[in-house]
């Protein structure tokens, strides 16, 4: 069985189910000009068994943000992490305007586990400041890995059982969104 999205209202019992059982949930932070490579992220983890929390199908925070209510957008932040055990800031260009990123990045600090995930070209000198006291996914290579980590498995398990794809295999899903070898 795949991972879920646990900000998917449809997914809320599986949800609550999964945070009881100790399923392992990344919380994907990242600016919301990057949502499309963000999906392609998130499936790609779900393929693993792991559950994410990416913030497209939380209603209640899309209505926070409509409703321009900071506080009630703050208040959804905080369950989507709380709710997860990792979290990976995607960093791209954009990522250095985020109002949210690196407010998520501080409240999530001592709440789960942080690392961050380099787009396609991103330079370590591009980095910002607050990315650079935590583990850095750089490609294709050490997503596996860093997937392997969350898990407790084995790269060759995971091979084995298909849940993630080599690095080098022509035509990955991650292809178009981050560099290979890295």
């Amino acid at each position: 069985m795949a991972g879920i999205n646990r900000a998917l209202s449809l997914n809320a019992s599986l949800a609550l189910k999964n945070l009881a059982s100790n399923v392992k949930c990344v919380f994907i932070s990242h600016h919301k000009s990057d949502l499309e490579y963000c999906k392609k992220i998130a499936q790609y983890i779900m393929k693993a068994n792991i559950d994410v929390y990416l913030d497209e199908y939380d209603y209640d925070l899309k209505h926070q943000v409509q409703t321009n209510n900071p506080a009630g957008v703050v208040r959804c932040i905080k369950k989507g992490i709380n709710n997860s055990s990792h979290m990976l800031c995607v960093i791209s260009p954009s990522t250095i305007y985020s109002k949210w990123v690196p407010w998520e990045i501080g409240y999530g600090y001592d709440k789960t586990t942080i690392g961050a995930l380099t787009l396609k070209g991103i330079s370590n000198a591009s980095l910002p400041d607050y990315i650079k006291t935590v583990p850095v996914v750089r490609g294709t290579k050490s997503l596996n890995q860093y997937i392997s980590n969350v898990t407790g498995y084995t790269e060759k398990h995971l091979k084995m059982f298909s849940y993630i794809n080599e690095s080098n295999m022509s035509n990955h899903a991650l292809d178009d969104v981050l560099d290979w070898q890295l």
